[in-house]
């Protein structure tokens, strides 16, 4: 079972912004480690022993600066003090003095905190933090923690079908992907035994959830027997089985014979195991730490003997997301790690005990950060136990607002923000006054279940666990930056933290015009290829519970061409593009779709098709090309872009007797191979001028032109004319 939770080694920062919704500049309270930090100071003071090894007259000014700021202090002016205490952090930096400079960056956040300053509180966090690391000490996660909850974030991800974007992001710097992992997408995992409604019953996911999970998580202790029936449930389910599986009797009693009849029976149970052995094992409240080398051992033992007598077994090294940096020397080395988990909970209360920490301020986003940073480049990362809590036993206080915006950062934010997070494992369990003593059963909470339903929904979120596996409809999320380009329509979500926790209201605005308004999560807004014109941007606004601004922020954004024939979109590797009012599209692309072969003459800079018994060739750079033997002239030169044939598009849909309309509201080029009219067609009349495909915004060849294609048209008829005269002539 489930071992009792464990207390954070680095108690969080509570008070200030992050104590109560909304408050922003009350002085942050409870705090252990800068209490220790303040007693150390206060008895280095009285024993002399924070004077500067320099030379004794520049002492003497250091003192007077450490007077000064002693003296604002207690007249209850401590803004005077802060120049004082910049000046003595960078005094002692300099000098290599690395706990007064640690001690002095407290002072500085802490007074910038309570002051509502949060730009330079978190400066002073995260150089208390770099002083106490080169001290050898790591005393300073509570001010990265503390520096992440004031921190303001509006980051933004769109939605695409570019495999190819979404496969490198997902790939390992080595390019190889490891035992069931995805290439890319994210499994679903649960653990459901303390679901009084689902218990172990695994098939009852998809009537519970409206969808099967990936994998089901269960506990045993080495020692005792395989956990067949666990085994049994999730293969009738079509799932894999995450084992955590624990040596409560210490890693002495791990026996290579024990290990081995364990790797016989798993191997037995005929599906894919992700084996999480000795798990938090950075933490003092299992029994397996304390020893680095015996725990790495360990591991490397259990390891080879899976490797041995279960090829169905990924081995998972899984620490908890605290102590951040002891983590690190239980690492077993890369040739004995398929994959990198962690422990990861989110709760308003540390351990559910208001008095412990308040942690409302704190996302589970960030404190992957870490861990990703460290082992991502070369492993996929599980968080193989997580949950968000909804309710706090022990004050008996209910946290919905808390848990559903939490819920949407596990499920709707970390898998984009970290492309190499491939599976997530929720914990469905009400823990009432044992453990945590927080609520995470999802259907004890209508809105966090609704809204988990909702998050799982997608095919990014995987349902079965097989070697390179990909999405169903081959779609994911990358960041939105100023050359991320989307097709047809997109859906947007943004990543929101502030100050003040909670966030009252969303808006969206594409080029100052409101599209949209969300006061709750999921947080997202569509947007379509036809709104989006050139030089677009899309500026989301925050308000805080209050209804005051909290953040802004601008993104380019951009929409490209798409064409399908057929109904089915057209892949190519160069996209259309507008050159003097004309849509060029890559002739290649469109040519192999409707079944045509092409070869390229380099010599001649000639692309030949051949379909049947016609035969269409192209030259780049010339406007003139032939169909069957006869002329044509084409809007604009055939042109290489990107490496690719580009040609009007109209031309490429009807060189082999296709039928071309165009859907405005998407951009979208629509071929018809049998030559019909697209339903979806529309006249050059209602095609705006900014999403001009053509000269003649490919209409039908009889259809009336625009006053702004009159010319293109008329200039195309005359080609065709001269075309004729010069056949014939």
């Amino acid at each position: 079972m489930h071992h009792a939770r464990r207390t954070r080694k680095q108690a969080p920062k509570s008070g200030g912004a992050g104590s109560q919704p909304g408050a922003s500049t009350r002085l942050p309270t409870g705090r252990r480690l800068r209490a220790a930090s303040a007693s150390v100071l206060a008895l280095a003071l009285g024993a002399g022993l924070l004077l500067s090894p320099a030379p004794v007259a520049h002492a003497d000014a250091i003192w007077d600066r450490w007077q000064a700021a002693d003296k604002a202090v207690n007249a209850g002016n401590p803004a005077a003090a802060v120049p004082h205490w910049k000046f003595l952090v960078d005094h002692y930096a300099a000098a290599g003095d690395w706990q007064n400079a640690a001690l002095f960056s407290g002072r500085l956040n802490t007074y910038f905190d309570s002051a509502g300053d949060y730009e330079q509180a978190i400066v002073y966090y995260e150089r208390e933090n770099e002083y106490w690391l080169k001290d050898g000490k790591d005393w300073g996660a509570v001010d990265l923690q503390r520096a992440e909850q004031i921190r303001t974030t509006v980051e933004a991800y769109i939605s695409t079908s570019d495999t190819e974007a979404l496969r490198k992001r997902g790939l390992p710097a080595h390019g190889k992907l490891s035992k069931f992992e995805p290439d890319y997408g994210m499994y679903i995992g649960m653990y459901t035994e303390r679901d009084p409604k689902m218990l172990n019953y695994f098939d009852r996911s998809e009537s519970i959830y409206g969808k099967k999970h990936a994998l089901y998580l269960a506990y045993s202790q080495v020692g005792k027997p395989f956990p067949k029936a666990y085994a049994d449930r999730a293969k009738q389910a079509g799932a894999g089985l995450q084992i955590a599986w624990e040596p409560m009797n210490g890693l002495d009693a791990v026996t290579d014979a024990a290990v081995r009849q364990w790797a016989k029976e798993a191997k037995a149970a005929g599906l894919p195991i992700f084996l999480r052995y000795a798990s938090e094992m950075n933490g003092n409240w299992v029994p397996w730490h304390g020893d680095s080398d015996k725990y790495i051992r360990n591991f490397r033992m259990v390891h080879d003997i899976m490797a041995q007598e279960a090829p169905n077994v990924a081995m998972v090294w899984s620490p908890g997301d605290v102590p951040m940096y002891s983590m690190d020397a239980y690492y077993p080395g890369d040739d004995y790690v398929d994959w990198v988990g962690v422990s990861l909970y989110s709760e308003p209360y540390e351990n559910g005990d208001p008095n412990q920490g308040n942690m409302q301020g704190t996302s589970p986003v960030e404190r992957l950060d870490y861990l990703y940073s460290t082992y991502a480049d070369r492993k996929p990362l599980m968080i193989s136990e997580t949950a968000v809590s909804h309710y706090a036993n022990v004050p008996k206080e209910s946290f919905t607002a808390y848990g559903t915006l939490n819920l949407q950062r596990l499920y709707g934010i970390m898998p984009y923000k970290y492309p190499r997070l491939k599976s997530v494992t929720y914990f469905n369990v009400n823990l009432e006054m044992t453990e945590s003593k927080n609520n995470y059963l999802l259907r004890d909470n209508e809105a966090m279940m609704g809204l988990y339903q909702k998050l799982i929904a997608p095919p990014y979120y995987l349902t079965k666990v097989e070697q390179g596996v990909r999405p169903a409809d081959h779609a994911g999320f990358v960041p939105l930056t100023s050359d991320a380009v989307f097709y047809k329509q997109a859906t947007i979500t943004p990543f929101i933290k502030i100050p003040d926790i909670y966030i009252g209201k969303v808006e969206y605005l594409l080029n100052g015009k409101l599209i949209g308004t969300q006061t709750a999560p999921p947080y997202g807004v569509q947007v379509k290829a036809g709104d989006v014109p050139a030089g677009s941007t899309l500026g989301i606004v925050v308000y805080n519970e209050a209804g005051k601004q909290a953040a802004v922020k601008t993104f380019s954004i951009e929409s490209g061409i798409a064409i399908t024939l057929d109904g089915k979109d057209v892949a190519f590797e160069q996209p259309p593009v507008i050159r003097e009012g004309n849509t060029l599209a890559p002739i290649r692309a469109i040519f192999e779709a409707m079944g045509a072969t092409v070869e390229w003459n380099a010599s001649t800079r000639t692309a030949t098709a051949k379909k049947g018994p016609t035969t269409v060739s192209v030259t780049a750079g010339s406007r003139e090309a032939f169909v069957g033997g006869r002329s044509q002239i084409l809007e604009v030169p055939a042109q290489l872009i990107g490496g690719s044939t580009m040609v009007p598009a109209r031309f490429a849909s009807e060189a082999f007797g296709g039928a071309v309309g165009w859907d405005g509201a998407s951009r979208t080029v629509q071929i018809r191979s049998d030559g019909k009219k697209s339903a979806a067609a529309v006249s050059i009349a209602s095609v705006k001028p900014e999403t001009v495909m053509s000269s003649t915004a490919i209409p039908s060849d009889s259809a009336a032109p625009s006053s702004r294609g009159w010319f293109g048209w008329l200039k195309q008829q005359l080609g065709r004319l001269s075309g004729l005269w010069e056949r014939f002539a």
